[in-house]
């Protein structure tokens, strides 16, 4: 055989497999939400050839979650804004406390996110000029309301949020934090209750302010205006709302509640809007607002127009930029790199000295703190966001140096109001039982409690579809039995309120302060359908 027969072959694999490399990086459309799970309020940049994505947070620390994408379609996950008690200050935050929406701005090499902290000093920007890494401490902001965003001119930095029933706008210096202008109102919008979420862009001369109006319920609508003059007057577009789901051509539609929106444009010359909207099943809603992408026209001197016609659908069959997705996440957590991935918060600030690693293991200390404490306490409970409808999740565990009352289990959690528990506690006689416990607001009621034939490790599951919550044990590492079902509905937002969505985590809690116990959990399996 020659060496160019030789040769031949191996060629034509290469080209191949060039060719599948471009027919995927070509890919068209794509599918919503682009970030699954409780991930509201989004807002995102773009730097350079990369763009950037943040989602409030309210009562979970670390807050603010920070994505990178290179094609706005698929986002990783890169670690979050506020990462330390000195920039994020819980104290009693319930699921309507703490970070509210946030806004990402890069400008002249540095990346700015303000927000509001509505249980502690309002609004406060913080920056980096690595947004992997560590970012500033707050720098406090006077001018008041919720959804404060930036715009950079020149060397001119404003702000805008809604301190009463109006878009107000001033100009600070971001390095300070002082207030450099007076607030003046420039827009109320076009008469929908609540006009929040502003930002501001500038194209062909005109600057266009974005807002959204109605609530973020099922009401929710973006509208838009623009004006020569940065402080106004804004005329509002004719055809306003630019995106909603409040009409009849949406009535049917699975996606509800869009708004809350953010623009960007591509490395292609190319418009796409961010918004926030839920995955409703027969008028609830269980996994919180999550992360929408739909394409925007916009033509010159003329208005944006998202999607065609103003809604946006699961499935989206537009062209994308190349696509170049992330390795799938894996289902199993494991615990040997003795630190927890980017996917885990904590509910207000944790006291890490209950939190350890040891054994390939997570040590959990319990403490004092049930799940429904609503104080300046946290109890130990780590968590991460259910994302998909259809899913199951199951974890091992073994509960040691238990006093009565004690335990340790996996929860299925709104917030401190609204859970399911499935746990194994220790009883007085010494043994240990497996028991599924409701928590529904004044309903606290034990389901069912299995004694367990000894103390060995556990493994505990939940499975969820649109329904139903189905609860598992097994005590011989082998085979799960049946424990409970619960409803789905009794965790939605419409039926537990809040401003949050349905969480998956481990904790550990004793009945009393004296108590030295403390489960160690081997692994966390997570996987979506």
């Amino acid at each position: 055989m020659t060496k160019n027969s030789m040769l031949k072959p191996f060629m034509m694999c290469l080209g191949l497999l060039a060719g599948m490399s471009c027919l995927a990086q070509n890919t068209q459309g794509y599918q919503n939400p682009v970030i699954p799970g409780f991930h509201p309020d989004p807002s995102v940049c773009r730097a350079g050839n990369d763009y950037y994505l943040v989602n409030s947070s309210f009562q979970y620390f670390p807050g603010v979650p920070l994505f990178h994408s290179k094609d706005l379609v698929h986002w990783e996950q890169i670690g979050h804004c506020l990462t330390r008690p000195s920039q994020l200050p819980l104290h009693d935050a319930s699921t309507w406390g703490g970070i509210y929406a946030p806004t990402i701005r890069y400008h002249e090499g540095t990346f700015y996110m303000i927000t509001t902290n509505v249980s502690d000093k309002g609004n406060f920007l913080v920056h980096t000029t690595d947004p992997r890494g560590e970012w500033s401490e707050p720098v406090w902001l006077k001018q008041g309301g919720i959804d404060p965003s930036l715009y950079f001119e020149g060397d001119k930095c404003y702000m805008v949020s809604n301190p009463s029933d109006g878009i107000f706008l001033c100009e600070i210096n971001p390095q300070t934090g002082e207030q450099l202008t007076e607030s003046k109102c420039i827009w109320t919008g076009t008469g929908g209750r609540y006009p929040e979420g502003p930002h501001i862009y500038k194209k062909d001369g005109w600057y266009y302010l974005l807002i959204s109006e109605g609530g973020t319920e099922y009401g929710h609508k973006v509208t838009i205006g623009r004006s020569k003059d940065i402080y106004g007057p804004y005329l509002g577009n004719p055809a306003n709302p630019i995106l909603t789901h409040i009409n009849q051509n949406a009535q049917s539609n699975p996606i509800q509640g869009t708004g809350h929106a953010d623009l960007v444009q591509d490395t292609e010359g190319n418009w796409w809007l961010v918004c926030l909207a839920f995955r409703h099943n027969n008028s609830h809603h269980l996994l919180g607002r999550e992360t929408f992408l739909a394409p925007v026209r916009w033509d010159k001197n003329a208005w944006p127009v998202v999607n065609g016609d103003g809604t946006i659908a699961l499935q989206m069959d537009v062209p994308t930029l190349p696509q170049q997705p992330f390795a799938k996440a894996p289902v199993r957590t494991t615990f040997e790199s003795g630190k927890l991935g980017h996917e885990w918060v904590y509910v207000r600030n944790p006291r890490m000295e209950n939190y350890s690693f040891g054994n390939g293991k997570l040590h959990l200390k319990a403490i004092p703190v049930p799940l429904e404490e609503m104080s300046l306490n946290s109890p130990t409970f780590v968590l991460r966001r259910q994302e998909h409808t259809d899913f199951t999740a199951t974890t091992s565990l073994q509960l040691q140096k238990a006093s009565a009352g004690d335990e340790a289990g996996l929860s299925v959690y709104a917030f401190e109001t609204s859970f399911y528990n499935l746990s194994v506690k220790q009883l007085a006689d010494g043994r240990q039982a497996v028991c599924l416990r409701y928590h529904l607001n004044a309903i606290d009621h034990t389901e069912k409690e299995v004694i367990l034939p000894g103390t060995a490790e556990v493994r505990l599951r939940v499975a969820g579809n649109k329904d139903l919550y189905t609860f598992y044990y097994s005590a011989d590492g082998k085979d799960f039995t049946l424990l409970g079902k619960a409803d789905t509905r009794y965790l939605s937002t419409e039926t537990a309120g809040g401003f949050t969505g349905a969480m998956l985590g481990m904790y550990a809690v004793s009945a009393s302060g004296s108590s030295k116990a403390y489960a160690d959990f081997a692994y966390f399996d997570y996987e979506g359908r």
